[in-house]
């Protein structure tokens, strides 16, 4: 990529941006926040009810969209697409590893060692887990698919769809309405385009600000637990400005690194690579558990893969649990949120590889650091519980405080302040990693047009690496505030399935008409 290429058109950089994109969600979401502050009872019923309508009446919508975004991608990989070359390079721009753990890092933040650590526990209390044979064998299942196959296919199809529209036709607006051109036409240059876009970016920074909600306190628990004097105080106050200082921290190192463009990202993501196998095998051999570990892992992965479909479409009409409106739309809905950054930048950093390569090796190394994750971190937790050495459920159902249940769980592990400072450290990777991602991604939303190798300007980026961590920081003294902010993030994943089926029938439009103009030219 080149570096600081934002000024190639000649015209002042303000001139440049799309100051409507750019504001008007940034400002939608300050007032809501300003709502919820001043109202939060009532602001969060009426927006319950919406989420009810979306997420309960109409949660199918969300079930089918992710099988059937599954389905595409093993089509998109093994049929006449699958040769296509996303570029006019002969060798991919980085090499595996740097692509894969660019990936992996850009996709997930933090909340993967959060999930890791705790998810179990989360589903051992429902009815739905006793009913399918207990905790031992699908407590440990329902992570995996829920972090799974279908999940990564929401990013590795429109990674597809975004690379060939920068790559091949190298169009020079790097949004969500351009992607819908093959079929919206020009349409997309008027106020659909713009509807497509302030969704799009409305979506992104709901996402952002709330991804902190879950895996940040956990962060400066682990830190006060190693540093008891940096919360002496042992307060709400004292933890917030703990956390904040920690969101200062991670918000410097994301920014020096994106500051200096596509090489620093890829440092970052390597190191968070290596930070977080170490903290894998840390807990694998300093657990003591490593046969048990690993096969449970096995069974769940062999539970998962021979319950695929009905876990993808078990809707429970009758809502004898609600365990697929709870948990499995939820999740469906959380990471269609976040599909508006992270595939533009998987499809950014894959120039150069097929289309078939793109899926096929994203599935490998999503599925490869998220399982590992799972079945190292989480049955850790489980064998303690099943094996009757600590009773984690009764603590969290006595405390209802997860952060105080994965601390617990840390403790058990031998050299326990050294391990905590290990999680801390690759949560700070993993933040900065994401935030790396997101920062590129809505910089170069900000531009009228931008040339797929070009960068958005530096101060573009420092812009919204600072924006995207100030309203964290607002949001971290009232939690009621982020509750609501995360339903928001939710109903906004509705109209994003929309646009995202909208991408995907563009893609496969223009890709036809590729291949013909390709075959023509042959003959």
């Amino acid at each position: 990529m080149k570096a600081n290429s934002s000024n190639h058109s000649g015209q002042p950089l303000h001139k440049q941006l799309d100051w409507v994109i750019t504001i008007i969600p940034f400002v939608c979401i300050l007032i809501l926040c300003a709502v919820f502050l001043a109202s939060p009872e009532r602001s969060g019923a009426v927006l319950a009810r919406i989420r009810s309508l979306v997420g309960d009446e109409m949660g199918s919508y969300y079930l089918l969209i992710g099988l059937g975004v599954f389905l595409c991608s093993l089509y998109l990989a093994f049929s006449k697409y699958g040769q296509i070359r996303l570029g006019d390079i002969d060798k991919p721009l980085y090499t595996p590893f740097q692509w894969g753990s660019m990936m992996f890092t850009a996709g997930l933040a933090a909340d993967i060692l959060f999930y890791s650590l705790c998810e179990w526990i989360l589903y051992a209390g429902e009815s739905r887990i006793a009913d399918m044979g207990g905790v031992q064998d699908w407590a440990s299942t329902y992570p995996l698919f829920h972090w799974g196959p279908i999940p990564w296919s929401f990013y590795l199809v429109l990674a597809v769809a975004f690379g060939f529209m920068l790559h091949v036709r190298k169009r020079s607006k790097q949004k969500y309405s351009e992607a819908c051109r093959p079929l919206l036409g020009q349409k997309v240059d008027g106020p659909l385009g713009k509807l497509i876009d302030l969704f799009a970016v409305f979506a992104l920074l709901a996402g952002t600000a709330t991804t902190f909600s879950l895996a940040t306190p956990l962060l400066s628990m682990a830190v006060s637990q190693v540093f008891p004097f940096l919360n002496a105080g042992n307060s709400a106050l004292s933890n917030n400005l703990l956390t904040i200082v920690i969101l200062i921290v991670i918000c410097a190192v994301y920014t020096i690194t994106v500051y200096f463009g596509m090489k620093g990202v890829a440092r970052l993501a390597a190191s968070c690579t290596y930070l977080f196998f170490g903290l894998l095998i840390y807990v694998l051999i300093g657990g003591g558990q490593p046969r048990y570990t690993i096969e449970t892992g096995i069974t769940a992965i062999g539970n998962m893969v021979q319950n695929f479909i009905g876990l993808s479409t078990w809707t429970d009409a009758l809502r004898t649990t609600s365990f697929p409106q709870n948990w499995t739309i939820f999740y469906w809905a959380y990471w269609m949120v976040w599909c508006v950054a992270t595939p533009f930048f998987i499809g950014t950093i894959s120039k150069g590889r097929t289309v078939k390569q793109t899926i096929l090796g994203g599935y490998f190394w999503a599925l490869a650091g998220t399982f590992t994750s799972f079945i190292i971190l989480g049955n850790y937790g489980l064998y303690l519980q099943v094996s009757g050495r600590m009773d984690l459920i009764a603590l969290y159902n006595e405390t209802g405080d997860l952060y105080q249940v994965i601390i617990t769980i840390m403790r058990t592990l031998p050299l326990s302040q050294l391990g905590l400072i290990l999680l801390a450290v690759t949560m700070i990777a993993f933040y900065a990693t994401s935030f790396d991602a997101l920062t590129m991604v809505a910089s170069s939303y900000s531009y009228k047009s931008l040339a797929a190798d070009a960068e958005p300007h530096r101060n573009v980026k420092l812009f919204w690496a600072i924006l995207l961590i100030l309203l964290p920081i607002a949001l971290i003294f009232s939690e009621n505030s982020m509750a609501n902010l995360q339903t928001v993030s939710i109903i906004a994943a509705f109209p994003v399935g929309i646009i995202i089926l909208l991408i995907v029938g563009s893609f496969f439009k223009d890709a036809d008409a590729y291949l013909e103009e390709n075959a023509k030219t042959k003959t």
